[in-house]
């Protein structure tokens, strides 16, 4: 799949949730995935931001929370959205758990594997991402064992 990257030009409010700043959209992204990352360029600087798109609007999360305006602030800026740049290759926590675990990760197509490494990469703590990793292993068929 080759890179591109798709600008879409955004606007919204600023509010603070319990996690830190949160840029609302003044409309809901459409026809995008969903807890994506992007980039907003936001008064000449790129801010990294997580994309979180609920029922009826669409909410960026800063990662770097000192990037947001105050709360209460109008913003408008250019989401930036990476496309075709998501990895294929397992990490090494994932194939690490599931050679111990005694199960084989080869039996997924290119479509489950892209989902795996999606919910895996979208995990916002180590103790979330422990948690997936066990998940998606403990969900995962028992590998062929070798007869020697």
């Amino acid at each position: 799949m080759a890179s591109t990257t798709l600008n879409v030009f955004v606007h919204g409010t600023v509010t603070h949730g319990p996690e830190g700043p949160l840029l609302v959209l003044s409309g809901r992204l459409d026809g995008h995935d969903t807890f994506l990352r992007g980039n907003l360029e936001l008064a000449g600087k790129l801010v990294p931001v997580r994309i979180l798109t609920l029922d009826d609007v669409t909410v960026l999360r800063p990662v770097d929370h000192s990037a947001a305006p105050p709360a209460g602030t109008r913003w408008q800026g250019t989401l930036h959205l990476p496309h075709g740049l998501r990895p294929r290759t397992v990490p090494p926590d994932l194939q690490d758990s599931a050679v111990r675990e005694g199960r084989s990760l080869t039996t997924l197509d290119e479509a489950e594997l892209r989902y795996v490494l999606t919910f895996l990469s979208e995990s916002t703590t180590p103790t979330i991402r422990r948690a997936r990793v066990e998940a998606i292993v403990s969900a995962l068929p028992m590998a062929a064992r070798s007869t020697q």
